[in-house]
């Protein structure tokens, strides 16, 4: 609730800090104290345009600052604050603070972080609901129509069941689609699918093959580029003038004579040496000899094999690494045209379902919300003419919707309408009422609605206007009523509906010389027993009016 405004040269304002507690608080004064610069100012925190006309004249600047308290957040301020990145821990305030400059400007902060008016404009509603001579929000704005007479109706479970199977069904529906939109385009396709996976199977690419075969090209290539140098070397260690033989036959003669000498000894190991290495050199050219062997058949079949295999991944604009993945991939899709009629008839029996069970759960709701449909009829019936409006009816107009507007709401839409006199076609609110009768409608309605989970503080203003006397008392009993819930501001000019406020502020607007000021003042239980006899006499306090008004404040 509002626990706090403060504001700063707006208008005739120079400076005021105001504070409010729960239950019914009251606005009174003189036509023309500046009862709608409050209602402006306040306007301001919950984004409505900037007007630099605001701006205190001979000021460069004016600001409102609104404090908010709440044992725990409204759900949708909450999350409209988290979408925003600011978070609000547990018991701390919501302060929201508007500056406005006389050139236009104007900057908006929430917890001293600066944020757009966009997002004052979205959490505003869960706030401050504001009923004047010009509304055109909360009850009077359709689109709130449905859920508050479900809040009504206590169809809490049933809208979350519906909400549950129109999502169930539009993923059904969707997976339909889907299954749907796959086999009939493999089905185009398949012809040439078969054309492409007989072109594949032929050649049966595989796993890595490319990377082997340009390997084993290039390992032939070497070869045949040094089969000569290759042949001369394995000329070498053969025949019995070649150098391995003849480094053998010297070794034989030197061991015959090794023992003579222990030079010649040193000499025939070294020999002995160099015939192992020899012989070691001949094994390793005959075997890379061997591994790069050229023959010009098998080099042709790699390289017209690595040919086909490039030239089938161009034309289906993968690597070839991939066609492996390709050849799989066609087979499913050709799978899927021979399986895929059997999946589409499991999904449309699981869509058909799935419709059968959204429509069953919207039809309850549709039934319940016709139910407390005559239940809230009759309820704000009940209250029509105690608010001197027993010529007007009212109805909550449950329709059912044709099925492409069906949604997670259900299959209804709900708007309140009024007839305000008799044999007048019923319309909305908005198109027919007017002035306090329009407030006088929407307290009736919200009566009888007993609305929980609205705005955390709702504002009337000038509600009794054209009405007194037992209207007024009337008025009265009922914002009492509806104030018992939590916050209720009401700007008024009846004594009857002021002696009903838990808190009277008075807002005077006084001159010095050139200076107009507008001030309010939390009155004590004398004054308002003044400012309550004042609207009951005039300019002039009369002790009869004292009377009465002692009288208005000890009846409530």
């Amino acid at each position: 609730m509002l626990t706090r405004l403060s504001i700063r040269n707006i208008v005739l304002i120079e400076a005021l800090d105001l504070d409010f507690v729960a239950g019914l608080g009251v606005l009174t004064g003189e036509t023309g104290a500046g009862k709608s610069i409050l209602l402006d100012a306040l306007g301001l925190v919950l984004g409505n345009r900037a007007d630099s006309g605001l701006v205190r004249a001979g000021e460069d600047r004016a600001s409102v600052t609104a404090m908010f308290d709440f044992a725990a957040l409204p759900a949708s301020v909450a999350e409209s604050l988290g979408e925003a990145e600011i978070e609000i821990e547990p018991g701390e305030p919501l302060i929201i603070k508007r500056q406005l400059k006389a050139d236009g400007g104007s900057k908006a902060f929430v917890n001293d972080q600066p944020v757009g008016v966009a997002l004052l404009r979205e959490i505003g509603p869960a706030l401050v609901e504001i009923h004047g001579q010009h509304d055109d929000r909360g009850l009077i704005n359709a689109r709130g129509h449905r859920a508050l007479l479900d809040r009504y109706a206590g169809a809490g479970a049933d809208g979350e069941g519906v909400a549950a199977a129109w999502r169930d069904w539009q993923a059904r529906r969707e997976a339909l689609e889907a299954a749907r939109a796959r086999v009939e385009k493999a089905a185009e396709d398949q012809d040439l699918l078969l054309a492409y996976l007989e072109e594949l199977n032929a050649l049966a690419p595989e796993e890595d093959e490319e990377e082997g075969l340009a390997q084993a090209r290039a390992t032939m290539q070497k070869g045949e580029r040094l089969s000569a140098d290759l042949s001369d070397l394995q000329h070498l260690w053969q025949g019995s003038d070649s150098a391995l033989a003849q480094l053998r036959a010297a070794a034989r003669r030197l061991e015959r004579i090794a023992g003579e000498h222990p030079l010649l000894e040193e000499a025939l190991s070294a020999l002995d040496r160099a015939v192992i290495e020899a012989s070691d050199a001949e094994e390793r050219v005959e075997r890379a000899a061997e591994a790069m062997a050229f023959d010009p058949a098998e080099l042709d079949r790699i390289e017209t094999r690595l040919f086909d295999l490039r030239a089938l991944a161009r034309k289906h604009r993968c690597e070839v690494a991939d066609l492996p993945a390709t050849m799989r991939r066609m087979r499913a899709e050709l799978d899927a045209i021979e399986h895929g009629s059997e999946e589409v008839a499991g999904l449309e029996v699981a869509a058909a379902e799935a419709a059968r069970h959204y429509r069953a759960a919207a039809e309850a709701l549709h039934a319940a919300r016709e139910a407390a449909a005559l239940r809230l009829d009759a309820a704000v019936a009940a209250e029509l003419a105690p608010l001197k409006l027993d010529a007007a009816r009212f109805r909550t107009a449950v329709t059912a919707l044709p099925e492409e507007r069906w949604g997670a709401s259900g299959m209804d839409s709900v708007e309140f309408l009024i007839s305000t006199n008799p044999g007048a076609d019923f319309a909305p609110l908005a198109k027919i009422a007017s002035g306090g009768e329009l407030s006088r409608f929407i307290l009736a309605l919200k009566v009888s609605l007993a609305e929980e989970g609205g705005a955390a503080t709702v504002i009337f203003d000038e509600i009794d206007r054209g009405v007194g006397g037992a209207v007024a008392s009337a008025i009265g009993e009922r914002l009492a009523r509806l104030a018992a819930q939590g916050q209720l501001l009401a700007v008024t000019h009846s004594p009857q509906v002021a002696a009903r406020g838990g808190q009277h502020y008075m807002i005077a607007k006084s001159s010095e010389g050139t200076v107009t000021r507008t001030s309010v003042a939390l009155l004590d239980e004398g004054a308002r027993k003044e400012e309550i006899a004042r609207m009951l006499s005039g300019a002039e306090v009369t002790d009869e009016a004292r009377a009465q008004a002692n009288r208005l404040l000890e009846g409530v």
